[in-house]
């Protein structure tokens, strides 16, 4: 652990009524008492003059039972930018430095106060915002991610030390159930570690936020429907015929989850190779989104079906585009220019950008496939990247062990998954990601 005592700014940037600076490390105490002339009873609220700087509410948590488990203060100064540069000053003067960002959660993390997933839930409840994301972030800092994986490594542990005494003691007569045991359980492990995994990326489209494009033919409506949509002018809207030549994103909440709308260009034969350039990217955000939106007209507004043969109600809704994994996504259909007269296909959501007929429904579908999209039940979600690269080897290992020739590799499999997992709390090897992951936090966590 470093031995150096930290400080920084813990609320947000700009002039306010009210600033909090935070000070860890072993001379906090010290630190304090230079600044405020006694050292104020722990864990209460307490007024002091910050020498001639400022006069500020001061408390002092003694470790370790503070957020990083060191001795700690904060202080509630007024937020005035001069007078975070004079305490700043003072501490300083006083032997305290800058802290990196994260480094207030990663002593946190190395102090044993929190495991890798709670740390990294810290983050994601800073960045929240949405409910949805605030509710997963605070169920994952609740330890619920740290409480499953940790359960997991207890019963690989008992497996491997039943699997050594197989290997340690061939001649000792050991109960055949011992052998038969280590199979029945090792295969219930490894399909609960599969079942998590097999999870829709429904954590991590919710952590990052979903992606809808919105796609059809030339002068469908698509711009006017992604501005009201968005609730501002994010598109030009033209009735020129080619005027999206690039994807056009923004970003709204729909059913307490955060969603890209991504306006693409129109898809028909290019006029020239911007506008083909246009079309393909159209075609790959389309195929590489969570949900598409394929806008069309109805038969009587000049355009669209209305140059399909008489009596042709015109495409079903769009079939499901494929997805990683083989998962696959949503496709809703939607008839815009309702308002100028036409008949819709079932299935399709009819609406006008003009008049604002059909939005509230449409709306309203788009919050059920975001929520869908991002639901979940029982164990809670993969929310990172790192978590699901480490399931996935523990879950391969697991398999491999389940089918190993010899007990010795048996044995070893098991303890590449008990590493596997150790690697997402933070309890094996994890040196080379730690500066990565809590450099991702902002100066005062």
């Amino acid at each position: 652990m470093d031995a150096d005592t930290i400080f920084a700014v813990a609320s947000g940037a700009g002039q306010a009524a009210i600033a909090v600076m935070r000070v860890s490390g072993p001379d906090c105490r010290r630190v304090l008492a230079g600044l405020c002339g006694r050292v104020p009873p722990p864990r209460r609220v307490s007024f002091r003059r910050l020498r001639d700087i400022d006069q500020a509410m001061v408390v002092w948590l003694p470790g370790p039972g503070s957020y990083t488990g060191e001795d700690s203060a904060e202080f509630f100064l007024h937020g005035g930018r001069a007078v975070l540069t004079g305490v700043a000053d003072a501490l300083v003067a006083l032997g305290a430095r800058p802290a990196d960002p994260g480094e207030f959660t990663r002593r946190a993390f190395l102090n044993g106060r929190m495991d890798l997933t709670e740390a990294e839930a810290v983050h994601d409840l800073i960045a929240a915002e949405t409910e949805a994301q605030r509710r997963q972030a605070l169920r994952q800092l609740d330890g619920a991610l740290g409480t499953l994986y940790g359960g997991w490594g207890d019963r690989l542990r008992l497996l491997l030390a039943q699997q050594e005494a197989l290997i340690d003691f061939p001649d000792e007569d050991l109960p055949p159930e011992v052998e038969a045991q280590v199979q029945v359980e090792l295969a219930a492990l490894w399909g609960e570690v599969a079942a998590h995994l097999d999870d829709g990326r429904r954590g991590e489209r919710l952590r990052e936020g979903l992606v809808f494009a919105v796609t059809g033919q030339p002068n469908v409506g698509k711009s006017s429907l992604v501005n009201v949509l968005a609730e501002r002018d994010v598109a030009i809207v033209s009735p020129i015929p080619g005027t999206t030549r690039d994807a056009l994103e923004t970003r709204v909440v729909l059913g307490s989850v955060p969603v890209t709308l991504v306006d693409t260009a129109g898809l028909r034969e290019a006029a020239d190779e911007i506008e083909a350039e246009g079309v393909r990217r159209a075609r790959a955000r389309a195929a590489a989104a969570d949900l598409v939106i394929t806008v069309e007209e109805p038969p009587l507004a000049g355009g669209g079906w209305g140059e399909r043969a008489a009596g042709d109600p015109g495409p079903p809704p769009p079939n499901p585009l494929p997805q990683g994994e083989g998962e696959p996504g949503i496709g809703i259909l939607v008839v815009n220019k309702i308002d100028l007269g036409g008949s819709v296909p079932a299935g399709a959501i009819a609406v006008s950008a003009l008049t604002g007929e059909g939005l509230a429904e449409l709306r309203g579908r788009l919050a059920d496939a975001a929520r869908a999209l991002t639901a979940s039940a029982g164990p809670p979600p993969l929310t990172q990247a790192r978590h699901r690269a480490a399931l996935q080897e523990a879950a391969a290992r697991l398999a491999g062990a389940q089918t190993a020739e010899l007990p010795e590799l048996r044995a070893e499999d098991l303890r590449l998954a008990l590493r596997a997992l150790g690697r997402i709390t933070g309890s094996v090897g994890v040196e080379d990601i730690l500066d990565t992951l809590f450099a991702r936090f902002c100066i005062g966590k």
